[in-house]
């Protein structure tokens, strides 16, 4: 695989900017069919996971240093956990927040802290939160919901006059990507307002609590 590292590196702030935090540390860039897998349509959880365990295992402080898992690999550890079922192996599942926070524990031996948004206007009483993760972990966090279902990481926060914004990394990308930059204009990686996400969802934040090691 030929995957694009730190893909929101030189992307613009919005305009009239107050305040940010980001991400501490490198990662990959993971998406539909990166890895001959066709999972468009269904595996953007899957994809944002193994951009958080690409985090996890670039940092110097973790001890469970292990390969990316597949998909299959990631299936197969759900099913070891007792969440899934047998037949949950070689699917085209979703998965989400919950069961990426049981996978890194699987995997890494990493808790994570979930947090569970009604609506919009609660994902905008929690934006100290997600200040304060970015701020004493730096790792990145994983967004998922129900009418808004489409999976995306989240790799900083910024507030700016107008409103909080997400640094949102999205996997729903086919490839094969070219640079960042495409990426980057292709809006792959991007600042959302956060009042812009969908309005009739819940979501679910993953916080990995692992300290990066810069």
């Amino acid at each position: 695989m030929n995957l694009e590292e730190d893909i929101h590196n030189n992307l613009p702030f919005p305009s009239k900017l107050k305040k940010y935090a980001l991400v501490r540390g490198s990662y990959l860039y993971y998406h539909y069919k990166c890895d001959g897998v066709n999972d468009a349509g269904w595996g953007c959880a899957y994809r944002t996971l193994q951009t958080i365990c690409s985090w996890i295992v670039k940092q110097e402080n973790i001890k469970y240093l292990v390969e990316i898992p597949s998909i299959n690999d990631i299936q197969t550890a759900l099913v070891k956990v007792g969440d899934k079922p047998e037949s949950f192996i070689n699917s085209r599942q979703w998965i989400g927040s919950l069961e990426i926070s049981y996978c890194i524990d699987y995997f890494y031996k990493i808790l994570c802290r979930i947090l569970h948004c009604k609506d919009v206007k609660e994902v905008q009483s929690h934006t100290s939160s997600i200040f304060n993760h970015f701020q004493e972990y730096g790792s990145p966090i994983m967004m998922g919901g129900d009418r808004d279902c489409s999976s995306k990481g989240i790799l900083g926060i910024c507030e700016t006059e107008i409103g909080m914004h997400l640094l949102i990394l999205d996997p729903h990308c086919r490839g094969p990507t070219v640079s960042k930059e495409n990426l980057q204009c292709e809006g792959w990686i991007k600042w959302l307002k956060i009042d812009d996400l969908d309005h009739s969802s819940f979501y679910n934040l993953c916080y990995p609590l692992l300290k990066a090691a810069v």
